[in-house]
């Protein structure tokens, strides 16, 4: 007999969301459920008599533990950022006060959130003006997780978990006899002699977003911007938040440098970042693409599928890690 889940990833019915949430939230009656967007977990909008909303599904692999630990930075960063012009997504109270359910999916158990929906655009940086202000907004973020209580175990976002373990789940996909092998061990063997030597040297270590491309974790309204996704965070280097943004694709290639030295003057306006910390931004964008490398493998068994992972997919990984000449 089979007695394993049948499923590796579900799309839960909207309509069985409803049923299970709708009457645990005193938000209105629910008109409309919307699977809205497909990510790392599930995103759908809300919409009730009181207005909209966002439910997020989280997958599998997000724990309870994973979801309080996050829902507390944001209750905590909502507190302390309320007199600056940074924001963050709000999670909902049920009625019963509790802020996540916990639903029966054919995979397994996965944890609902609705938090309240941002009204806002998306900004995607391309002038002086928006950089400036993003920016600041990240300093403000940065200067309130400076306050943030930490009251449950939380990995780090240090070497191991942003270079170790990636390395360690490209290996076991690729296999240990593919030819990519003895060169991706030297390179991140490489990678990390070089963050130790700058961490030694001194950086900004604090609680950071973990995921702040500067794109898709914020909505600016007015000179509000609002932060979420939230997922990712933990204590680590503020370069490497910041080099995410550095690192963002959706800029044009003759603007990037102007741009960059706007937003990071806009983060110096409000909060200290120094020519040692500037210094290692492009290493840890090299350390975010292998990070990204190792995420995309995490998802191939039950999401993306492997055919568009296989040999070209791993060329064009090697040959940009080749061209930083690290070793």
């Amino acid at each position: 007999m089979y007695t394993q889940p049948i499923a590796l990833r579900s799309v839960l019915d909207p309509k069985y969301l409803e049923y299970c949430l709708n009457k645990q939230y005193n938000i209105g009656e629910w008109k409309e459920c919307l699977y809205w967007l497909r990510g790392l977990n599930d995103t759908y909008r809300v919409r009730t008599t009181s207005g909209f909303f966002i439910l997020r599904v989280y997958r599998l692999a997000v724990t309870e533990s994973d979801v309080t630990y996050e829902l507390s930075v944001l209750t905590q960063l909502k507190s302390i950022l309320s007199t600056t012009n940074t924001k963050v997504s709000e999670p909902i109270a049920k009625t019963d006060s509790r802020l996540y359910t916990v639903l029966d999916a054919p995979e397994g158990k996965r944890v609902a959130v609705i938090f309240r929906y941002i009204d806002g655009t998306e900004n995607v940086l391309h002038d002086e003006e928006s950089c400036i202000a993003f920016g600041k907004s990240a300093a403000e973020l940065h200067l309130a997780m400076d306050q943030v209580i930490l009251n449950q175990p939380r990995h780090d976002l240090d070497t191991n978990f942003l270079i170790s373990q990636p390395f360690e789940r490209i290996v076991n996909y690729i296999g240990e006899k593919n030819q990519a092998v003895p060169f991706l061990n030297q390179f991140v063997n490489a990678l990390k002699e070089r963050i130790d030597a700058i961490a030694r040297q001194g950086l900004d270590w604090g609680l950071c977003h973990g995921d702040m491309h500067g794109n898709n974790n914020a909505f600016q309204e007015g000179i509000h911007f609002t932060h979420y996704d939230f997922e990712w965070s933990a204590r680590g280097w503020r370069a490497y938040d910041l080099a995410q943004v550095r690192g963002r694709k959706r800029q044009f290639e003759d603007r990037k440098e102007f741009l960059w030295h706007a937003l990071i003057s806009g983060y110096r306006s409000v909060r200290g970042f120094s020519a040692q910390d500037e210094s290692a931004i492009e290493l840890f964008m090299i350390v975010r693409r292998l990070w990204v490398m190792g995420l995309e493998v995490t998802f191939i068994h039950n999401d993306f599928g492997v055919l568009d992972y296989s040999e070209e997919w791993l060329e064009g990984f090697m040959n940009e890690f080749r061209s930083y000449k690290l070793v």
